[in-house]
């Protein structure tokens, strides 16, 4: 069996005298409490404080991250347990599912998903071997044994892990019981939503028919009219906040903004409840709605957060047999100098709105969006995301960005997962690599150590809260 160690200068740069300042900067900062704004993991799990069930339905079935390469390597998703649309027969043991996993570990070497899996496996639950074949069931068992004490229940771990907030994210069709009953039950830990209204602007989404009939239940409000569609919003975002939410969130395939009449508006939306709308109409709808929800979060102060780019369940054959978020979701090309003008022209001034903006293509980071929010009071980038949620993809987030935009308008780190226990994972790598970059930055007589310790803790805590209004 093969050690499992973690090496205390991970993801540190090589050179010794920059190694020996990111050490100095990383001590300051590693203790810090966790904020995290953004992300998809399960309000239910704070709300019950039940057990997690078992090792492969905590860190396996539910991570896009895991079954897509397993997928890519001809590791059907019925064997990892992923459930089918239609109901369809798939591997219900788990102990064989964390087998299956353990014995393809090795196609995760060199990529951030192995970074993190090694954290938990050594920081959380305490293995001190690799995970292998020849690991798996001691792997399995030991995980197990700790599930099923009170140490691991959600509740306990959020404390442990010393959370200060963590944002789950709804659509406006949830009713929000779990965060009601999390409320309620008098335990301290934060746990908050974010407003994503995504079932309820897209018309090409295939939930939109439905989610418009109970948005129109939840509301009260006639939302086959403009006027009662966009009132009923404006409630949907006020029940969010009494909930705790402090920022909106948006999935959209582009960038695209604009900013109609009112007549023009009004006309598109009653083609949209059609059901008549071409994909360019339904694009439009989508664009004319990011700057409604501008308005909007002017109005109530809710931060939004754009997330563009992503071409959503690209493999059509996955998508019908699984349904959304099955690993198919693919990086595409994005314009945000034109497309944000429209939003930009009416709000991008505006010091008092904060729009957060993200991107899936690299190639926009210096060429667009570091100038754009070095430049609009109302604009921060967000960090690297998803796909570039990766020591590399943060290291280039810097490089490219900060001689533009500098640290300042910027948001610090989301993590932006649907895997619990990843999170402390993914803030160390995030802490890691940005006390290297700095570090790099003194050794080069660029800045002052006191000066990097101060942005050290800036993007590792305080900026996050800065912008999110925490």
């Amino acid at each position: 069996m093969t050690e499992l160690a973690l090496h205390p200068d991970r993801l540190f740069p090589a050179d010794p005298d920059t190694r020996a300042v990111a050490r100095r900067l990383h001590a300051e900062v590693a203790g810090l409490p966790i904020v995290s704004p953004h992300g998809h993991t399960d309000p239910a799990w704070f709300a019950t404080n039940a057990p997690f069930a078992n090792p492969a339905e905590l860190l396996i079935t539910p991570d896009h991250y895991v079954f897509r390469m397993l997928y890519s390597q001809g590791v059907a998703l019925e064997e990892l347990g992923v459930p089918r649309a239609d109901g369809g027969a798939v591997e219900i043991d788990p102990r064989r599912i964390w087998r299956r996993f353990a014995e393809n570990y090795h196609l995760f070497r060199g990529t951030p998903s192995r970074i993190w899996h090694d954290w938990v496996y050594a920081e959380v639950f305490g293995l001190k071997v690799r995970l292998s074949a020849e690991t798996a069931d001691l792997y399995y068992d030991t995980m197990d044994a700790a599930l099923k004490t009170e140490a691991f229940r959600p509740r306990a771990l959020f404390d442990r892990f010393g959370i200060e907030l963590l944002a789950t994210t709804e659509s406006p069709t949830d009713d929000l019981a779990h965060h009601k009953a999390i409320r309620d039950s008098g335990w301290k830990g934060r746990v908050v939503t974010a407003y994503r209204p995504d079932p309820v602007i897209d018309a090409e989404h295939e939930a939109f028919p439905e989610a418009m009939k109970r948005f129109a239940e939840l509301t009260g409000e006639d939302v086959t009219t403009w006027k009662g569609y966009l009132a009923a919003h404006r409630k949907r975002r006020a029940v969010f906040a009494q909930a705790g939410a402090t920022s909106t969130d948006h999935g959209h395939p582009t960038a695209r903004t604009a900013d109609l009449a009112p007549g023009e508006a009004e006309a598109l939306f009653n083609v949209i409840v059609s059901s008549r709308a071409s994909p360019e109409q339904a694009e439009l709808f989508r664009a004319q709605m990011l700057t409604e929800m501008a308005a909007m979060s002017l109005d109530d102060g809710l931060v939004m957060q754009i997330h563009p780019g992503s071409f959503r369940n690209h493999n059509a054959r996955v998508f019908a047999r699984f349904g959304r978020d099955k690993g198919a979701d693919i990086p595409t090309r994005t314009d945000y100098v034109r497309d944000l003008k429209p939003l930009l022209d009416r709000f991008g001034a505006e010091p008092s709105l904060t729009i957060v903006v993200f991107t899936l293509d690299e190639t926009a980071y210096a060429r667009e969006l570091a100038p754009l929010a070095g430049h609009y009071p109302a604009l921060r980038l967000g960090p690297a995301w998803w796909f570039h949620d990766s020591p590399e993809g943060m290291r280039r987030f810097r490089e490219q960005t900060t001689e533009t935009a500098g640290f300042y308008n910027t948001v610090g780190f989301n993590d932006d997962t649907r895997a619990f226990l990843s999170i402390p994972a993914r803030h160390d790598v995030a802490r890691r690599i940005d006390c290297g970059f700095l570090a790099r930055l003194v050794v080069e007589h660029r800045l002052q150590e006191d000066e990097a310790h101060e942005i050290a803790r800036a993007l590792a805590y305080d900026l996050v809260k800065q912008a999110y209004r925490l």
